[in-house]
Formats: structure tokens, C-alpha cells, sequence
């Protein structure tokens, strides 16, 4: 069985149009260009916070009051019209510059992130992303992001020690923005539109990372994926993260087989009946990736031995599950069942800090496919406006 036959997949992407300012800054224009709905409310923190939470906009965190005032401070710092749609939701909502920048506001998310949070939305609104099995699910399951290009640092986006969390800085803001996003947009909410069993603590805040490019031995993930150089952000959907620890391994194979090892275990997504394919996410610790790559060197020939490494054998899943599996053509004739249906879909990038030898599972919620879209750079009115 392969995705690539049962849905595209490595879509090249399209570079984005030049963007000009179009918007009047915070002052205002004439002609309102903002549509919603106005509500009064306090503009302290602590107020605003409660009184969200009475209308169903809060995640339960303080929220910035999203003014008019600051709404169009962040638009008149980028270049796109305020009700430009850039992707419909599952539920049908519509998703606009204006939506986006008024979840930012309340998010806290700097100004100079939009285009990130945009080709974001733009990720995870593609059809083979799922969104809406992602959104549904009885799954803990949100979408994760991985940001390659020079942004990563001008937003300080953490790629090295606690990347995947913990790291003090404003891109946080920028995690918790989109899932503010999916509540308020999409519409998830616990219990009435995801059926989610336990949840996880990245549908609260998010999950942003960089990849640490300069530490790869490979070309860079949305390089390989989608043949972008610079910035650009793969969206995945993740059941959240799980450490691997081997400080024993001291070869490639020896450190692959113990990560192929660890991410697999019958109860994973990849693993049930009800998916007939699936993708792995899998963060690789820069030391472990220089060892890795001096005798690898290729990324498809550590993909296909870390594949190799990620099957259980059949005999490992009760007699039910076993017949359904064969039904589906997933058990092999080696007597093996992948986690994934071929090995460039062991999705791989470099990041974490450099204190020990772990690497990052992050498991796949099963239908949801990668996406991987480039960032806008806005060109600011006065430098088109020169060129004229």
C-alpha cells in the first residue's frame, strides 16, 4: 500500500504573490474596512478574559482585548486586505486576514508573524491535511508546525534546547493564536464539535518549532519536501510528543532500530484497523544525526532503515484486529505491519539542544498528510511606491 495511491502527495507549492500595504493603519480609513461585529467590553485584561469566556472566545488563558486600534496596528505592519479569505474551515466558516488578526491580537502574537500564522492556515486548510478529522476526532490529536528559513530567528522561534516547549519567548503567542483560531473559527470545542476522549495540553498552546538547518546533515525539510529554500512551514497533525533516550547506540543502525523500536507500539494510530495509512513525524537530535549521516548520508537510505525498524509483527495485535489488518492488505509478507506505507512517509528533521541523545516522536493522527507551504514576504508600500 502507498499514500502516493491513495492521495497526492510532495506537492510543489507555488511562489506567493508580492504584497502591498492596504491598509490605513491604526487610525482608521474613511471606509471601515474592519466587519465584525463590534461588542463592547472592558478593555482591562483580567475583565476581558472573563467576559470571553462568557461568550465562548476564551481557551481559559488572559487575552489581549482585540480593538480596533490594535487590530489595524497589525494590519497596517503587513500587506493584505483585511477581508482577503485564505481558506475555509470544516464547518464551512470562513477564515479572513481579519479573523486571523483579531485571534492574534488576543493571542498576543507579534505583528511581523501573520504571514506565518497565514501560510499556516493556509497548510492545514488543504484537503489532504483532514482538518476536519483532526477537529473531530476522539483523538487527542492538533496540528504541529515546523518552520524553516531565516523567520525562524526573526521571530525567535526555538529550534534547539526545548523547542518542543518551554522555551520563553513571544513565538509561543504564535502557537496559542492558531488554536485560538480553530476555537473561534473552526469552531472545536470540546464535547460539542470534538469528540476528543482525553485532549492534550497542545490544543491549548500549540505546537511551533524551527528546524536547526544549520546543525542538519540533509537539506532542509521544507526543502526536500516541497523544493522551497527559506521560508516556509510544514503543518502535521500529532497525538503529541514522545522522548527516545539512548545514550548505549553508538552507530547509525544501532540508533535508528532503537527510534523505530520506540514509536512503535500497537495502540499508535498508524497501527489501527480504522487507518488504512499514515505518516510519522520524527525529530532527530543534531549529535545523533552527524553520527547518523556519516554513514548514511543519503536521508531516503535513513528513512528506509528507520521504516524497517517501525513494523511490529503481526502476532503482537489480538486475533480481530489481525483480521482486519489482512483485510486491508497491511500485514506484509514478512508477517510485519508498518507504521507507514513506505519510507518517504518517516517524515525527518533535525532540531533539539545538545546536552544528550534523544529524539522526538511525534505520532500521526493517520489520514492527516503533511503539508508544507511557503511564507509571504511583504514589500512594504513606500519601497513599491519608490519603485514606481
Amino acid at each position: 500500500m502507498s499514500i502516493h495511491l491513495i492521495k497526492p502527495s510532495n506537492r510543489k507549492t507555488t511562489a506567493p504573490k508580492t504584497l502591498v500595504s492596504r491598509d490605513c493603519g491604526p487610525a482608521g480609513c474613511e471606509i471601515d474596512w474592519l466587519t465584525s461585529r463590534r461588542v463592547a467590553a472592558d478593555d482591562d485584561i483580567e475583565a476581558f478574559t472573563s467576559f470571553s469566556l462568557e461568550q465562548g472566545w476564551g481557551d481559559g488563558l488572559p487575552l489581549i482585548p482585540p480593538t480596533d486600534a490594535r487590530v489595524r496596528m497589525i494590519l497596517s505592519e503587513n500587506d493584505r486586505y483585511p477581508d482577503e479569505l485564505i481558506a475555509r474551515m470544516p464547518d464551512s466558516s470562513e477564515c479572513t486576514v481579519e479573523k486571523i488578526v483579531i485571534n492574534a491580537v488576543m493571542a498576543g502574537a507579534p505583528a511581523d508573524s501573520l504571514e506565518l500564522i497565514i501560510a499556516a492556515i493556509e497548510a492545514i486548510a488543504e484537503p489532504d491535511f483532514e482538518l476536519y478529522g483532526v477537529n473531530a476526532t476522539t483523538a487527542p490529536v492538533y496540528p504541529g508546525f515546523i518552520v524553516n528559513g531565516p523567520i525562524r530567528d526573526a521571530l525567535h522561534i526555538p529550534y534547539s534546547d526545548g523547542c518542543a516547549g518551554g522555551v520563553a519567548t513571544r513565538a509561543n503567542a504564535i502557537g496559542r493564536a492558531i488554536r485560538l483560531i480553530m476555537r473561534n473559527v473552526a469552531g472545536q470545542v470540546a464535547g460539542v464539535t470534538t469528540q476528543t476522549t482525553f485532549g492534550s495540553p497542545g490544543r491549548l498552546g500549540g505546537l511551533l518549532m524551527g528546524e536547526w538547518e544549520e546543525k542538519s546533515p540533509w537539506a532542509p525539510l521544507a526543502e526536500r519536501r516541497a523544493g522551497i529554500v527559506g521560508n516556509a512551514v510544514t503543518a502535521f497533525s500529532t497525538m503529541g510528543t514522545m522522548n527516545i533516550l539512548d545514550t548505549t547506540s553508538s552507530g547509525a543502525h544501532a540508533f535508528l532500530e532503537m527510534i523505530g523500536k520506540s514509536v512503535s507500539y500497537a495502540g499508535a494510530n498508524c497501527y489501527s484497523p480504522s487507518m488504512e495509512y499514515a505518516e510519522m513525524t520524527i525529530g532527530i537530535n543534531p549529535i545523533c544525526a552527524d553520527i547518523i549521516a556519516k554513514e548514511l548520508p543519503t536521508i531516503e537510505d535513513v528513512q528506509e532503515i528507520l521504516w524497517n525498524c517501525a513494523a511490529v509483527p503481526a502476532d503482537w495485535f489480538q486475533a480481530l484486529h489481525r483480521d482486519q489488518l489482512a483485510a486491508q492488505g497491511r500485514i506484509r509478507s514478512d508477517g510485519r505491519v508498518y507504521a507507514t506505507p513506505e519510507p518517504k512517509d518517516m517524515i525527518l528533521f533535525v532540531c533539539g539542544g545538545l546536552g544528550g541523545l534523544h529524539a522526538l516522536g511525534l505520532h500521526s493522527f493517520g489520514s492527516s498528510l503533511a503539508q508544507t507551504r511557503q511564507i509571504a514576504t511583504a514589500t512594504p508600500a513606500s519601497a513599491v511606491q519608490a519603485a514606481e
